[in-house]
């Protein structure tokens, strides 16, 4: 009975100490970012080890110019929804590298952008109800051992125009600052 009792003692503290290792992504983490180009909350949740699901919504903005009018600014809201492989946690976590899911990642973004409303310098202007589906490579990292962290991702894929019959190729080239909130 002693050996019984002293073996699920044993194995009692291994799983405790297996449990409190900070391995993999983290169970949720919340972001704010912003960019050249806009702004954004986001939550990703642990599904396993090494991948999450990341919900976001913001604003995309940009740029455009036609002939003969001054340039004009769009910001429109997106609604985003990608699965993340942060396929180099296991190893940056080893090296006791702060995670905040800090590490390189393989994803599908799916964004949406409705027309609700449209923020610019102009009268009149909208955003067709878009739909865009664009694997991408990252690169997600902690700024010192703050939670301020910067990432790069970029990726081409397809635009798909819900209110007609269209699509093209889109890319996605985005550069973001924000803050981990936990």
């Amino acid at each position: 009975m002693t050996k019984i009792n002293y073996t699920l003692l044993v194995l009692l503290i291994s799983c405790l100490s297996v449990a409190s290792q900070n391995t993999g992504v983290e169970k949720d983490i919340y972001n704010l970012q912003t960019g050249f180009l806009g702004i954004w909350f986001n939550h990703e949740h642990r599904l396993l080890n090494q991948i999450s699901l990341r919900s976001e919504i913001g604003f995309d903005g940009g740029f455009y110019a036609c002939s003969g009018c001054k340039t004009e600014y769009v910001l429109t809201p997106a609604i985003t929804l990608e699965p993340r492989w942060y396929y180099n946690i296991n190893k940056r976590n080893a090296k006791n590298k702060k995670s905040n899911n800090s590490a390189n990642f393989v994803t599908l973004g799916i964004d949406y952008h409705p027309n609700w409303f449209v923020i610019s310098n102009y009268d009149n202007v909208f955003v067709p109800n878009q739909v865009a589906i664009i694997p991408k490579w990252g690169i997600r990292r902690n700024i010192g051992n703050s939670n301020f962290n910067y990432e790069l991702g970029i990726g081409i894929g397809r635009r798909f125009y819900l209110d007609k019959n269209f699509s093209d190729t889109a890319a996605d080239l985005h550069l973001r600052i924000g803050y981990t909130f936990k």
